[in-house]
This record gives C-alpha cells, sequence and structure tokens, in this order.
C-alpha cells in the first residue's frame, strides 16, 4: 500500500477535519492496480469544510464521501491526504 500524506508534522495538529472518498477512477490501475484508491483533503475547524464536502460531492469520480474527526486508516492500496488551504476552488479564497 502507498500512502501520501501532504501535511507537515504542525499540519496533521491543525489540519484534523478529513474529507474522504473512494477515487473510482484511479481505482484499479496504477498504484492501485491490485484495490482501490482512497483520497481525502485535510482542513482546520476554522476553514469552511463544508464547502469542501459539497465540492468533493460534486465530483463524479468520487464515491463513498465521508467527514472523519479521528485518524484516518483506510483498506486501499493507495491513499492520498492533501491539504487545504486559502486558495483552494472549494473556498473560493474565504479562508
Amino acid at each position: 500500500m502507498k500512502r501520501q500524506d501532504d501535511r507537515t508534522a504542525e499540519q496533521k495538529k491543525t489540519h484534523t477535519i478529513l474529507i474522504t472518498a473512494t477515487d473510482k477512477f484511479m481505482s484499479g490501475w496504477g498504484e492501485a492496480s491490485n484495490g482501490a484508491s482512497k483520497c481525502a483533503w485535510a482542513c482546520t475547524k476554522k476553514q469552511d469544510w463544508g464547502a469542501v464536502l459539497d465540492w468533493v460531492e460534486s465530483r463524479s469520480e468520487m464515491k463513498y464521501v465521508n467527514v472523519t474527526f479521528n485518524k484516518w486508516y483506510p483498506k486501499a492500496e493507495h491513499v492520498h491526504i492533501y491539504v487545504v488551504d486559502d486558495k483552494h476552488p472549494a473556498l473560493n479564497g474565504r479562508g
């Protein structure tokens, strides 16, 4: 299993809200050739994580979208955690 977490050590303390999903486009090939590709967008409590949730749910390649406030260890061949910053398209600079 390959796991990539883009958060720094400090961001792992501040970006604790994860919007998670299974990427149906990326599952089944490449680094996830033997299974699922899971991804998450890490947000802070101050950010509008509801807007990020709506953004992920609107993407046709994402399924099984959830929110977790704890550590996340999905069963998958490939896992990637992205960091949401104030320039993220879901936030439109709202911070």
